[in-house]
């Protein structure tokens, strides 16, 4: 709670100081002299430098390829009537070969720059979803094309094979 009240106060800030604007570094004053507004640093050896400066900040959210899906509705929206193909990665959190698997994917499928979008399923949240597309292992991933099941498998991969996997989704 705390954390997110300090984040809020701090994204309210009128604007940044540039080192051209800010007084040196006391323990007393850590304002910049132009709005009056504090001050924070990007450099750790501010203190030795005499000036604080801020560093902006990106609050919009990353283009992501990888998602997670929350239910059933989420899941048609964002897979089934995806114009993109979907690999959808079905795990569980107690998975050891979904551990192991789930950052290979998610390396393999932001390779392909946007063309395959990968989604996640957990199983103990989305049992109905499980249930529907005949999951009876994890780690089973499905690549899904025009909202239908194209291809799949079970269990661990290596690069080469995930690649093959996608680039067989993907096509020319």
């Amino acid at each position: 709670m705390a954390q997110r009240l300090v984040l809020k106060r701090f994204l309210s800030l009128p604007g940044r100081c540039l080192s051209s604007q800010v007084q040196p570094y006391s323990s007393l004053s850590m304002k910049c002299t132009r709005t009056n507004v504090p001050c924070f640093t990007s450099s750790p050896n501010f203190q030795s430098a005499g000036f604080i400066t801020a560093r902006p900040i990106s609050t919009s959210s990353p283009c992501r390829v990888t998602f997670s899906v929350q239910n059933k509705d989420d899941f048609q929206e964002r897979v089934i009537e995806s114009e993109v193909p979907v690999v959808v990665d079905f795990h569980a959190q107690w998975c050891g070969p979904c551990k192991i698997l789930a950052p290979r994917l998610e390396t393999a499928v932001a390779r392909h720059q946007g063309k395959v979008l990968m989604a996640k399923v957990d199983i103990d949240d989305n049992t109905d979803l499980a249930l529907e597309y005949e999951v009876s292992a994890v780690p089973t991933v499905l690549a899904v094309k025009d909202g239908m099941v194209v291809d799949q498998f079970v269990g661990v991969k290596d690069e080469q094979q995930l690649d093959a996997f996608l680039n067989k989704l993907i096509g020319p």
